[in-house]
């Protein structure tokens, strides 16, 4: 039974369990209402709602997504609790989200355990809060700080929500009996029904300048995003009309967020990460191996990331490099970064204390024997990882997995340097390690099946979102940037400057311009890179020997002050510069190429086209499993942003014809082999099959 009510004494107790996270499904919301009007013809006093399990309410049923509503709906079921004649108190335990949290708002007193938390997240899948959050929280907790709530999805802890109002009473111990004795205490005081609905904002706690000026800030923080935009007038709607017409405002605004684009892409990427780590067929008796302690080759930035990420999951690390200076300056970056995270508010001293001290370092392999898990982070040459391979099979036990962060390089030659290829696998972090959420688990040729198992479990354990890769020149992520790299430099080349590139780029909604990129990351890298490639693994000049020009001009990016872009010595503020204009003339003289003016929608068009067919080669190839996975990969690795659902996604979104039409006409235009439409996509369109049909 989802809801059941019983009467104990004088108090009513509606009892939600939809395990696993009472989600409000529409035998639940069935079962409130007809609770709620038991309860108002017996002889109880008051109504105490409590949820089974780990957790309050996680909101609405994930199940139910994109399918039409059906009554009661969550904005009905609310309107009963708030309209019961008795006080009804919310008991809150675990979480209280998204429409859970409205639940809990509309019943007329909240009490808590201290080690709940209560929020609004919907604006991470491109909604907002649509039965009643954006008209009653600010009505409790201010306009700010629901704005703040609201539009960065973030939950709030028990005692948090207290000192805004929002929760009453916040206590220990067992939760039935202190929120049942909460209830009596109510009623010896004779605390009638309290409906936020009846509360008022004052006008003048948030003008419209504080408000223009909020939305300014959402510009920045939240680019291109709409439903932040729509919250802001949702709770502008709060101050200025009766609850009722709020309560309709907010509704129209929700149903318009649940119809856009950027919702759909929002909750393809959701589910597509909860799609990602689940592998097929992996043998069901391959169970994930134990990892209680992980050795680290290399204590640089890349190496120290990833210790940070592990030491947040509360595993020991131990950190190796070749010399004692290498190792103090590792270890004193890994302190000055949590330094830092505390001195922005994101840790504690304590909690930093804590992670630091799981991190050991060492310049002695065998102090890694005993490890369960070992990550190489050294410099990218294969002859060095083969190097350290080979040490590390020499030195660790039998069972440990050998990982290497490799970005680019064959995993099955280097599994092969060692005499347990199954027991090697690829664990591609991303820079910063400790703060980027995407790994690509790269599985090589021999990688025995619970190795596949343990770095996925491992994956989400560090608060990573994993994605299986098979093994080619960079993977998913690395090798469709290679792609949309290369239409930068040749857009360059051909006519572009670098701020129009940027720019256009960004106005799509990427995080960051790729040659803006570029020069954030150092342009000595790529240059290093190329220098081991054969002229024929380079491909095009066209397409690098601006950047080579650059960076033997010693123009490396910002940590030289030059780049693409000159940069401000004190606030790393970038600017166009005449030498580099000068630079791509010259290259496009030497390569004879006749510059002229490029569209912005041209040079939008080629990156991302150049992402999608590569996509397309991928899916083809086997090297990534799902179009869901490459969009994992981009939104968390690369900074394709989420409201776009990724490039695969938007692919199908424009229609698979459409794109082959665009590839095609890039084809002819240039003759490129590289604009030659992927065979697959070719195939979904002469079969009238979309991406969706293929992969299921």
């Amino acid at each position: 039974m989802l809801v059941s009510y019983q009467q104990l004494d004088d108090l009513g107790i509606i009892s939600i369990d939809n395990p696993p996270v009472n989600a409000l499904s529409r035998g639940v919301r069935e079962g409130i209402c007809d609770a709620v009007k038991l309860a108002q013809d017996d002889g109880t006093k008051a109504i105490v709602v409590l949820c089974e399990g780990r957790t309050f309410s996680a909101g609405a049923d994930i199940n139910e997504f994109g399918k039409p509503m059906q009554e009661p709906t969550l904005p009905q079921v609310n309107a009963a609790l708030e309209s019961s004649a008795k006080p009804v108190i919310a008991a809150i335990h675990g979480s209280a989200l998204g429409g859970g949290f409205e639940l809990a708002l509309s019943c007329h007193y909240r009490c808590a355990l201290t080690s709940a938390s209560v929020g609004l997240p919907e604006v991470t899948l491109g909604l907002l809060p649509g039965a009643g959050g954006t008209q009653r929280l600010p009505r409790l907790a201010g306009v700010k700080a629901a704005l703040d709530i609201m539009t960065t999805g973030k939950k709030i802890s028990a005692t948090e929500a207290r000192d805004l109002g929002v929760v009453d009473r916040v206590f220990d111990g067992d939760l039935a009996r202190c929120a049942m004795e909460y209830a009596r205490e109510l009623i010896t005081d004779g605390a009638r029904p309290r409906q936020i609905r009846d509360l008022s904002i004052p006008k003048g706690s948030f003008d419209k300048d504080s408000f223009e000026s909020y939305r300014g800030q959402l510009n920045k923080r939240k680019r291109g995003q709409e439903a932040p935009q729509k919250i802001v007038s949702c709770v502008e709607a709060a101050m200025e009309m009766p609850f009722k017409e709020g309560l309709a405002f907010e509704r129209s605004r929700f149903m318009a967020c649940v119809k856009s684009e950027q919702s759909a892409a929002l909750r393809h990427i959701f589910f597509a990460e909860r799609q990602a780590p689940k592998v097929p067929g992996i043998d069901k008796s391959a169970t994930p191996r134990a990892v209680q302690r992980v050795g680290i080759i290399g204590a640089g930035t890349m190496g120290g990331g990833i210790a940070m990420s592990f030491a947040s999951a509360g595993i020991p690390v131990t950190l190796l490099e070749i010399s004692e200076d290498g190792l103090d300056r590792g270890l004193a970056l890994i302190g000055k970064n949590y330094g830092m995270s505390v001195s922005k508010g994101k840790l504690s001293e304590a909690e930093a204390t804590e992670r630091e001290a799981l991190i050991s370092g060492t310049t002695s392999y065998q102090e890694l024997a005993n490890v369960d898990l070992v990550i190489e982070a050294v410099f990218e040459s294969m002859a060095v990882k083969k190097q350290v391979f080979g040490r590390l099979d020499e030195v660790c036990r039998r069972g440990t997995i050998l990982a290497t962060n490799t970005s680019y390089l064959d995993v099955n030659e280097i599994a092969a340097s060692t005499s347990r290829p199954r027991d090697v696998v690829g664990l591609h972090f991303f820079s910063p390690a400790n703060l980027m959420r995407l790994l690509e688990v790269v599985r090589a040729e021999n990688t025995a099946d619970d190795v596949i198992a343990t770095a996925m479990a491992l994956g989400k354990r560090i608060g990573k979102v994993p994605v299986l890769a098979g093994v080619c020149f960079g993977f998913i992520g690395n090798r469709m940037l290679r792609q949309y790299a290369r239409e930068a430099q040749l857009c360059l080349i051909e006519g572009a400057e670098p701020a129009q590139i940027d720019g256009v780029l960004t106005g799509f909604g990427m995080a960051m311009g790729p040659l803006a990129v570029g020069d954030l990351a150092g342009l000595d890298i790529g240059y290093k890179a190329r220098q081991a490639l054969t002229d024929e693994q380079k491909g095009d000049p066209k397409s690098y020997c601006i950047a080579d020009a650059l960076v033997e001009l010693g123009r490396l990016g910002q940590k030289t002050g030059a780049g693409y872009y000159a940069y401000d010595p004190e606030t790393r503020a970038r600017s166009a510069d005449p030498v580099v204009l000068e630079v791509i003339r010259a290259q496009a003289e030497k390569h004879g190429v006749r510059r002229c003016s490029l569209s912005d929608e041209k040079i939008l068009n080629r990156h991302l086209m150049a992402l999608i067919n590569e996509g397309f080669r991928l899916l083809e190839e086997g090297i990534a499993l799902r179009p869901g996975d490459i969009d994992v990969v981009y939104v968390n690795g690369y900074g394709f942003p989420a409201y776009r659902g990724g490039p695969m996604f938007y692919a199908s979104q424009r229609g698979l014809e459409h794109i082959l039409e665009c590839i095609e006409t890039l084809y002819a235009d240039t003759g490129e082999s590289h604009w030659a439409p992927a065979p697959l996509l070719k195939k979904l369109v002469s079969s009238n099959r979309t991406l969706d049909e293929w992969s299921s």
